[in-house]
Protein backbone atom coordinates (compact mmCIF):
# COMPACT_ATOMS: atom_id res chain seq x y z
CA UNK A 1 0.00 0.00 0.00
CA UNK A 2 1.54 3.40 -0.95
CA UNK A 3 2.24 6.06 1.91
CA UNK A 4 1.47 9.67 1.02
CA UNK A 5 1.82 12.48 4.05
CA UNK A 6 -0.41 15.84 2.65
CA UNK A 7 1.10 18.44 4.66
CA UNK A 8 -0.10 21.89 4.46
CA UNK A 9 -0.58 25.29 5.76
CA UNK A 10 -4.17 27.25 6.10
CA UNK A 11 -5.19 30.31 7.74
CA UNK A 12 -8.59 30.45 6.96
CA UNK A 13 -9.64 26.95 6.04
CA UNK A 14 -9.40 27.39 1.91
CA UNK A 15 -6.00 25.75 1.55
CA UNK A 16 -7.31 23.11 4.61
CA UNK A 17 -10.25 22.34 2.59
CA UNK A 18 -8.25 21.43 -0.32
CA UNK A 19 -5.52 19.24 1.47
CA UNK A 20 -8.45 17.28 2.82
CA UNK A 21 -10.03 16.56 -0.30
CA UNK A 22 -6.64 15.82 -1.78
CA UNK A 23 -5.75 12.85 1.06
CA UNK A 24 -9.13 11.85 0.46
CA UNK A 25 -9.02 11.32 -3.13
CA UNK A 26 -5.57 9.22 -2.62
CA UNK A 27 -7.61 7.47 0.26
CA UNK A 28 -9.88 6.52 -2.38
CA UNK A 29 -7.33 5.16 -4.57
CA UNK A 30 -5.91 2.53 -1.78
CA UNK A 31 -3.31 4.49 -0.28
CA UNK A 32 -2.57 4.98 3.41
CA UNK A 33 -2.79 8.61 4.21
CA UNK A 34 -1.81 11.09 6.50
CA UNK A 35 -2.95 14.61 6.87
CA UNK A 36 -0.95 17.19 8.67
CA UNK A 37 -0.23 20.72 9.06
CA UNK A 38 2.51 22.69 9.70
CA UNK A 39 3.34 24.61 12.78
CA UNK A 40 2.08 28.21 12.66
CA UNK A 41 4.29 30.97 13.71
CA UNK A 42 1.84 34.59 13.51
CA UNK A 43 1.50 35.98 16.72
CA UNK A 44 -2.24 35.36 18.67
CA UNK A 45 -2.81 39.31 18.24
CA UNK A 46 -2.38 38.52 14.28
CA UNK A 47 -4.76 35.62 14.42
CA UNK A 48 -7.10 37.31 16.77
CA UNK A 49 -7.57 39.98 14.36
CA UNK A 50 -9.25 37.54 11.90
CA UNK A 51 -12.13 36.12 13.28
CA UNK A 52 -11.96 33.43 10.32
CA UNK A 53 -8.57 32.76 11.20
CA UNK A 54 -8.91 32.53 14.61
CA UNK A 55 -11.80 29.79 14.07
CA UNK A 56 -9.77 28.03 11.70
CA UNK A 57 -6.88 27.45 14.16
CA UNK A 58 -8.83 26.86 17.25
CA UNK A 59 -10.83 24.03 14.63
CA UNK A 60 -7.51 22.33 13.68
CA UNK A 61 -5.35 22.34 16.67
CA UNK A 62 -7.08 19.34 17.69
CA UNK A 63 -8.35 17.50 14.50
CA UNK A 64 -5.08 17.72 12.59
CA UNK A 65 -1.78 16.98 13.91
CA UNK A 66 1.05 19.19 13.29
CA UNK A 67 3.96 17.54 10.70
CA UNK A 68 7.35 16.38 11.90
CA UNK A 69 10.42 15.52 9.30
CA UNK A 70 9.16 11.99 10.36
CA UNK A 71 6.04 12.45 8.41
CA UNK A 72 8.23 12.62 5.33
CA UNK A 73 10.49 10.06 6.14
CA UNK A 74 7.67 7.62 6.69
CA UNK A 75 5.70 8.18 3.50
CA UNK A 76 6.50 7.21 -0.16
CA UNK A 77 5.42 10.64 -1.46
CA UNK A 78 4.42 13.40 -0.28
CA UNK A 79 1.56 16.57 -1.19
CA UNK A 80 1.94 19.44 -0.19
CA UNK A 81 -0.34 22.99 0.16
CA UNK A 82 -0.13 26.86 0.88
CA UNK A 83 -1.82 30.32 0.93
CA UNK A 84 0.45 32.41 -1.75
CA UNK A 85 2.28 34.87 -0.04
CA UNK A 86 3.27 37.52 -2.94
CA UNK A 87 3.60 34.86 -5.01
CA UNK A 88 5.32 32.26 -2.88
CA UNK A 89 4.94 29.90 -0.42
CA UNK A 90 3.66 31.27 3.11
CA UNK A 91 6.50 31.41 5.42
CA UNK A 92 4.98 29.08 7.80
CA UNK A 93 5.23 26.19 5.29
CA UNK A 94 8.68 27.85 4.42
CA UNK A 95 9.93 27.16 7.61
CA UNK A 96 8.95 23.43 7.62
CA UNK A 97 10.20 23.07 4.83
CA UNK A 98 13.63 24.47 6.23
CA UNK A 99 14.12 21.55 9.07
CA UNK A 100 14.13 18.92 6.60
CA UNK A 101 17.76 19.59 5.62
CA UNK A 102 18.62 16.38 7.78
CA UNK A 103 16.57 14.10 5.97
CA UNK A 104 18.01 15.68 2.35
CA UNK A 105 21.11 15.00 3.11
CA UNK A 106 20.99 11.57 3.97
CA UNK A 107 18.55 11.32 0.48
CA UNK A 108 15.53 9.80 2.55
CA UNK A 109 12.86 12.49 0.65
CA UNK A 110 14.67 11.44 -3.28
CA UNK A 111 12.88 9.24 -5.47
CA UNK A 112 9.01 9.86 -3.98
CA UNK A 113 6.41 11.35 -5.48
CA UNK A 114 5.55 14.97 -4.87
CA UNK A 115 2.97 17.40 -5.81
CA UNK A 116 1.27 20.65 -4.64
CA UNK A 117 -1.70 23.03 -4.83
CA UNK A 118 -2.50 26.70 -3.38
CA UNK A 119 -4.77 29.52 -2.88
CA UNK A 120 -4.99 32.84 -3.34
CA UNK A 121 -7.09 35.89 -3.01
CA UNK A 122 -6.98 36.54 -6.46
CA UNK A 123 -7.09 34.53 -9.83
CA UNK A 124 -3.94 36.22 -10.71
CA UNK A 125 -2.62 36.25 -6.98
CA UNK A 126 0.80 34.33 -7.81
CA UNK A 127 -1.36 30.49 -7.59
CA UNK A 128 1.55 29.34 -10.84
CA UNK A 129 4.84 30.87 -9.00
CA UNK A 130 3.64 29.21 -5.68
CA UNK A 131 3.72 26.08 -7.13
CA UNK A 132 6.35 26.33 -9.26
CA UNK A 133 8.48 27.55 -6.37
CA UNK A 134 7.58 24.54 -5.04
CA UNK A 135 8.53 22.34 -7.90
CA UNK A 136 12.00 23.99 -7.53
CA UNK A 137 11.99 22.59 -3.77
CA UNK A 138 11.05 19.33 -4.86
CA UNK A 139 14.12 19.38 -7.27
CA UNK A 140 16.22 19.79 -5.00
CA UNK A 141 15.13 16.63 -2.87
CA UNK A 142 15.50 14.36 -6.10
CA UNK A 143 11.80 13.88 -6.04
CA UNK A 144 9.42 12.61 -8.76
CA UNK A 145 6.90 16.02 -9.71
CA UNK A 146 3.67 14.37 -10.22
CA UNK A 147 1.31 17.65 -11.19
CA UNK A 148 -2.11 16.71 -12.34
CA UNK A 149 -1.40 17.67 -15.92
CA UNK A 150 -4.47 17.80 -18.07
CA UNK A 151 -5.50 13.94 -16.85
CA UNK A 152 -9.04 14.16 -15.90
CA UNK A 153 -11.88 16.64 -17.21
CA UNK A 154 -12.42 17.80 -13.27
CA UNK A 155 -9.12 19.95 -13.96
CA UNK A 156 -10.78 21.73 -17.09
CA UNK A 157 -13.86 22.62 -14.75
CA UNK A 158 -11.80 23.95 -11.74
CA UNK A 159 -9.94 26.66 -13.77
CA UNK A 160 -7.27 24.39 -16.16
CA UNK A 161 -4.28 25.12 -13.56
CA UNK A 162 -1.69 21.73 -15.22
CA UNK A 163 0.56 22.55 -12.28
CA UNK A 164 -1.31 21.70 -8.72
CA UNK A 165 -5.32 22.57 -7.79
CA UNK A 166 -5.59 26.14 -6.87
CA UNK A 167 -8.48 28.20 -5.72
CA UNK A 168 -8.60 32.01 -5.99
CA UNK A 169 -11.19 34.02 -3.98
CA UNK A 170 -12.26 37.19 -2.50
CA UNK A 171 -10.90 38.26 1.09
CA UNK A 172 -13.17 37.53 3.90
CA UNK A 173 -15.15 34.77 2.60
CA UNK A 174 -15.30 31.60 4.55
CA UNK A 175 -16.24 29.05 1.85
CA UNK A 176 -14.65 30.16 -0.95
CA UNK A 177 -13.49 27.12 -2.34
CA UNK A 178 -16.06 25.42 -5.14
CA UNK A 179 -17.06 22.09 -5.46
CA UNK A 180 -15.22 21.79 -8.80
CA UNK A 181 -11.45 22.63 -7.46
CA UNK A 182 -12.43 19.36 -4.47
CA UNK A 183 -13.10 17.37 -7.14
CA UNK A 184 -9.64 18.44 -8.98
CA UNK A 185 -8.11 18.30 -5.92
CA UNK A 186 -9.46 14.88 -5.47
CA UNK A 187 -8.21 13.73 -8.54
CA UNK A 188 -5.00 14.97 -7.69
CA UNK A 189 -4.56 13.29 -4.72
CA UNK A 190 -6.00 9.92 -6.58
CA UNK A 191 -3.33 10.62 -9.36
CA UNK A 192 -0.29 10.80 -6.76
CA UNK A 193 -1.89 7.81 -5.14
CA UNK A 194 -1.39 5.60 -8.54
CA UNK A 195 1.67 7.44 -9.71
CA UNK A 196 3.10 6.35 -6.14
CA UNK A 197 1.76 2.53 -6.82
CA UNK A 198 4.30 2.24 -8.94
CA UNK A 199 6.94 3.70 -8.04
CA UNK A 200 6.55 1.29 -4.70
CA UNK A 201 6.75 -1.20 -7.15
Amino acid sequence: MAKIVVVYYSSTGKTHQLADALAEGARAAGAEVRLRRVAELASQEAIDSNPLWRAHVDTVAAAVPEATPADLEWADSYAVGTPTRFGTPAAQLKQFIDTLGGLWFEGKLANKGATTFTTAQHLHGGNETTILTLFNVFSHFGAVIVPPGYTDPAVFEAGGNPYGVSSASAAGEAKAVTAAELTAAGHQGRRLAEVTAKLVA
